[in-house]
C-alpha cells in the first residue's frame, strides 16, 4: 500500500507519497480502507521532529480518518462491526494511509447527515472537546466558556458543542474574518488577540468559569486573570510554550484550577471511554444538525505537503482534509 512518510524532520516537503508495507492486525483491531483524513497542528509537530509517536504506533501522521471496515481482526468478535460498515476513528497515527489497523474501541460510526469524507474531520475534535470541556472541564449550562484559536478545527467544534450544552461561548481569533465565522457557529463573546487585550474583554464580561487553550506558557498569567473564582483551566497545546511563572496566590484566593491533558498517548481503554461518551452524548448532536462539521479545503492525500503549509499559515478556518 501507500502512506505519506516523514523522510526526515523538517518542513513539509519531507512529507513523501511512498509504498509502505501493510499492517498488521493486532489483538482488538480492525483493518480500515481509508477515505479521508484530517490535518492536525500534532501532524507538522511530528513532521518537525516535535512530536513522536508513541511506543507501537504508526509511524506515519494522521490522528482520525474515515473510511469501510475491510478486516476484523483477532479479538474483535461480537464487538457489532462488520465487514463493509463505514466508520470514522481516532487513531495514534497512521491516517495519512491508504489503510490503517485501529483499535475497535476507537470506531465510531459515520453520523446520519454526514458524508463519509467529511466525517473525518470529527472523531479527533469530538473526543477532544468532550474530554477537555466535559470530562475534565466539567463545563455545565449557564457557564461562560472562552476558546482559544476559536477559528481552528477544534475550536470551531467547541463553539458549537458549548451552546448546544447552553454555555456561553467567548473566542479568540486573528482575523476579523475568523471571528465572523465564530459568531455564525453560535459564540458570544469575540476577541481578535492582535488588537484586543482578552483578559480585559473577559474580566468585563464578567470572567469564564472554564477557558480551553492551546496556547500554554505565553497564555498562562492572562488566563488565570481571566477566570472567575473556582474557575478552570484546561491546556491542550504548548504553541505559546513550555515555561512560564505561575501565581499561587491568585490561585489561592480564586480557588483556580489548572490542569494539561493529551489525547494521543492515553491508554487504549481510556480512549475507548471517551470515544463511547462521544458516541452517546456528541454523535446526536451532530445527527441533529445542533454541531456540524466546518471543513475549510479539501486537498488529495499526496498533496499533504500543501495541506502543512496552509495549516502552519494559519489561513483556515476549520478542518483542511485529505482524501483518497
Amino acid at each position: 500500500m501507500h502512506a505519506i512518510r516523514i523522510t526526515e524532520p523538517g518542513g513539509p516537503e519531507v512529507l513523501s507519497w511512498s509504498e509502505v508495507p501493510e499492517p498488521s492486525l493486532q489483538q482488538g483491531e480492525v483493518l480500515v480502507e481509508v477515505a479521508a483524513t484530517a490535518v492536525n497542528r500534532a501532524d507538522v509537530a511530528q513532521r518537525q521532529g516535535n512530536y513522536p509517536p508513541p511506543p507501537g504506533a504508526s509511524e506515519y501522521p494522521g490522528l482520525e480518518c474515515s473510511g469501510t471496515v475491510l478486516e476484523l481482526g483477532p479479538g474483535t468478535e461480537g464487538s457489532g462491526w462488520s465487514v463493509g460498515d463505514q466508520v470514522c476513528a481516532l487513531l495514534t497515527g497512521g491516517g495519512y494511509s491508504e489503510r490503517v489497523a485501529v483499535p475497535v474501541g476507537q470506531l465510531l460510526p459515520v453520523p446520519r447527515g454526514v458524508g463519509l469524507a467529511e466525517a473525518a474531520a470529527l472523531p479527533e475534535v469530538a473526543c477532544t472537546v468532550w474530554s477537555n470541556l466535559v470530562m475534565v472541564g466539567g463545563l455545565r449550562s449557564g457557564q461562560t466558556v472562552l476558546v482559544h484559536g476559536g477559528g481552528s478545527g477544534i475550536g470551531t467544534f467547541a463553539v458549537q458543542f458549548a451552546r448546544a450544552l447552553g454555555a456561553r461561548v467567548a473566542v479568540t481569533a486573528g482575523s476579523a474574518e475568523k471571528l465572523e465565522r465564530c459568531r455564525e457557529l453560535g459564540a458570544e463573546i469575540t476577541v481578535n488577540y492582535r488588537t484586543e487585550d482578552f483578559t480585559e474583554r473577559l474580566r468585563a464580561e464578567g470572567g469564564a468559569d472554564l477557558i480551553l487553550d492551546i496556547m500554554g506558557g505565553s497564555y498562562l498569567d492572562a488566563n488565570l486573570r481571566s477566570l472567575t473564582a473556582n474557575g478552570r483551566l484546561v491546556i491542550i497545546g504548548l504553541m505559546g510554550g513550555r515555561r512560564t511563572e505561575i501565581d499561587l496566590g491568585r490561585m489561592l484566593a480564586k480557588r483556580l484550577s489548572v490542569q494539561a491533558t493529551t489525547l494521543r498517548s492515553r491508554p487504549a481503554a481510556e480512549k475507548a471511554a471517551i470515544v463511547s461518551g462521544v458516541l452517546e452524548e456528541v454523535w446526536p448532536l451532530v445527527e441533529e444538525g445542533a454541531i456540524r462539521p466546518v471543513v475549510d479545503r479539501t486537498l488529495p492525500l499526496g498533496d499533504a505537503a500543501e495541506a502543512h503549509r496552509v495549516m502552519e499559515s494559519s489561513a483556515h478556518t476549520g478542518k483542511i482534509l485529505l482524501t483518497r
